[in-house]
């Protein structure tokens, strides 16, 4: 009976240790992956109560010449986070070229040669006593000179049109 008990006070200890470990990791993610985009995309404000996607974002590059995608999620709604980008873009030195504003909002800046496309949709609806819908909010920069080539997947239109004109026939 006494071996059973410490059996189970090592696994329950165990089990609280490899707990709070997972929450202290999914922290100091956010943590070191704000000091990364904050270091790389300093010019572009990101909400403070966003969190970060890890899958989906990537960014490439350094300095001003990034080009990459963040995936963030935000408690608040897309009107919340339109007023957002809204008001602190402005002293950033972006500047809005083209935005529209429905079901999805896509906001599109330039600075320095730069584009940002800010993409904000709506995640979940509000919850049964009010308050407001949560939102995915998708930033893709890209460097003019991050396109080379104007058409990368030519080479692949031979093998299409070889695959079409063999369907035909069949």
């Amino acid at each position: 009976m006494k071996k059973i008990t410490t059996i189970s006070s090592v696994f329950l200890l165990s089990l609280v240790l490899t707990g709070c470990n997972m929450f202290q990791t999914a922290d100091s993610y956010q943590d070191e992956s704000r000091k990364i985009i904050n270091y790389l995309l300093a010019d572009m404000p990101l909400p403070d109560d966003a969190q970060i996607q890890k899958v989906p974002t990537v960014i490439l590059g350094t300095g001003t010449g990034i080009a990459g995608r963040i995936v963030l999620d935000s408690p608040v709604s897309p009107a919340s986070n339109l007023i957002f980008y809204s008001d602190s873009t402005l002293g950033t030195g972006w500047s809005l070229i083209s935005s529209t504003v429905a079901e999805e909002i896509v906001l599109t800046y330039t600075k320095d040669g730069r584009y940002a496309t800010i993409e904000i949709l709506k995640t979940a609806q509000p919850g049964l006593f009010g308050g407001e819908s949560s939102s995915q909010i998708t930033i893709s920069v890209v460097h003019p000179s991050a396109i080379q080539d104007q058409n990368p997947y030519a080479s692949l239109k031979p093998q299409l049109q070889g695959q079409n004109a063999i369907a035909a026939t069949e």
